[in-house]
């Protein structure tokens, strides 16, 4: 499980640590792991052209000291110091002692040194920083990014905000950032996320003080102690039934995905109840099929509901029903543009509700631009308004609960080749078959865009590369292999 942690939150842990440590013992630590993470990012130390971007707060020392190291290593290193006067003193010291040059930000060597470096470090501003970089800052981050070099962070993209993940202002794009004793929530969340290149955690040995994260990323082990499995004397019942309400007689293709990614999903059988009962039969025969309302197709632990569905009569009438219900319901797509928060909070099962962000934005009474770029606060304020668990899709995929005291969920396994059309159908049916299955919503969310996100991968190709265009039939028909990689099976 990877762990995130508020700035507030870091900096109490790292000043109950500081004082069982002598002076100065931490900042040698992350300099230590920083300069050993640059040493292996390049192909040799010695002769190495290193430029480090040093600003006035603790990263830029963290990029002094490690660049000190570097150049004992026989590096060529030069601190770019945008704030000479307040520069960390002990960290340029260590600098100069050890044959590393500096200069200023405004002087006309900065920029070309930068263009020829093999790797820039980027310990301009610190994980307190907000609003973007300063204006002096710019022309080195635009000169970074426009190099050759290797770009690492010190614990954070200067620039992006670390408890959101909000971008409001230019900031530096890396290659790779190296973060100390926890993530940041803002390196696993868009768009700060997509200007931190690969996160690399050093243990400073901050866990006996961090308390518990705000977001957390769960991993191939978390999922699979997750995943429903069928005992011996289980049948097609006791594993669980989903219905689904999906599809009409324009969009019939919704309901055959959804119902795709329910069988897929680890529930014992699917219902299936709407206008689309013909297509589904002719691509899946094993799903029993009603034409009535969803109160009469029998009995099922858990219901999606919203794919494709249409605004008509017939949809409002679907939406009321399921949500009636006393089982679990998944929602999504139309479903979403159908309901009332007063029915969602009446509930008494838990609600599960899918939106993307144009989706979140209308539930919210927000632009959707004003939810992209905050996305970690508007899933956080949709799940408590509505209180029902909310899982936002998107370049990052958020799971919040009810409780803001419980953990934001982040999902690492997405990729660019699921914004296709039909590939939330699938995720619906998928979510909501883990939900039948006796997973807790946030757990079922959060498996749920795990697997899907694998399974884009898998089906793409991109797990190993930049991949290739996959329809969401393609992902639906991956499912199974992402289950297995994620079980070992």
């Amino acid at each position: 499980m990877r762990h995130a942690h508020t700035v507030e939150t870091v900096r109490a842990a790292e000043r109950a640590l500081m004082a069982r440590l002598p002076e100065g013992a931490l900042m040698q630590r992350a300099a230590a792991g920083l300069a050993a993470a640059c040493a292996g990012l390049l192909e040799r130390v010695y002769g190495a052209r290193v430029v480090l971007l040093v600003g006035s707060g603790d990263n830029g020392g963290d990029a002094l000291y490690a660049g000190a190291r570097l150049a004992r290593r026989g590096a060529a290193v030069t601190a770019v110091l945008l704030a000479p006067d307040r520069a960390h003193g002990g960290g340029l010291a260590d600098l100069r002692a050890a044959g590393g040059r500096t200069v200023t930000a405004d002087d006309a060597a900065a920029l070309p040194l930068i263009g020829r470096a093999d790797l820039v470090l980027d310990g301009i501003v610190g994980i307190g920083g907000k609003g973007g970089l300063r204006p002096a800052a710019v022309p080195l981050a635009r000169a970074a990014r426009d190099s050759r070099a290797l770009v690492v962070a010190v614990d954070l993209p200067s620039g992006v905000d670390a408890d959101t993940g909000e971008v409001t202002g230019p900031v530096v794009h890396a290659d790779v950032t190296v973060t100390f004793g926890t993530y940041k929530p803002g390196l696993l969340i868009d768009p700060a996320a997509g200007h931190a290149g690969a996160p690399r955690l050093i243990d400073i040995g901050l866990g006996p003080d961090l308390p518990a994260p705000a977001l957390e990323a769960l991993q191939f082990a978390e999922v699979a102690a997750l995943l429903p499995v069928p005992a011996t004397e289980s049948d097609k019942y006791r594993r669980g039934v989903v219905g689904v309400v999906a599809g009409s007689d324009r969009y019939p293709g919704a309901a055959v995905l959804a119902v795709a990614g329910a069988l897929r999903g680890g529930a014992g059988a699917v219902r299936y109840a709407g206008h689309g009962a013909e297509a589904v039969l002719a691509r899946f025969p094993e799903t029993l099929v009603t034409t009535g309302p969803p109160s009469e197709a029998g009995r099922v632990q858990a219901w999606v509901v919203g794919p494709g569905l249409g605004d008509g009569t017939d949809a409002r009438r679907s939406v009321d029903d399921v949500l009636a219900s006393g089982v679990p319901v998944l929602v999504d797509a139309d479903g979403l543009r159908l309901l009332t928060r007063e029915q969602v909070r009446a509930r008494t099962a838990a609600t599960v509700l899918t939106p993307h962000a144009g989706e979140a934005a209308a539930l919210l009474g927000r632009s959707r631009e004003e939810v992209e770029a905050a996305r970690l606060a508007s899933v956080r304020e949709l799940a408590e308004q509505y209180g029902a668990t909310v899982l936002l899709k998107g370049s990052t995929t958020l799971v919040a609960d009810p409780d803001r005291a419980v953990p934001v969920r982040v999902n690492p396994t997405g990729t660019s080749w699921l914004a296709t059309a039909g590939s939330g159908d699938v995720l619906s049916g998928l979510t909501g078959s883990l939900l039948a299955a006796g997973l807790a919503p946030r757990d079922a969310a959060s498996v749920g865009a795990h697997l899907h996100g694998l399974a884009a991968r898998l089906a793409s190709g991109s797990a190993a590369g930049v991949g290739a265009p996959v329809s969401a039939q393609d992902i639906a028909a991956t499912l199974p292999a992402a289950w297995r990689q994620v079980t070992g099976g």
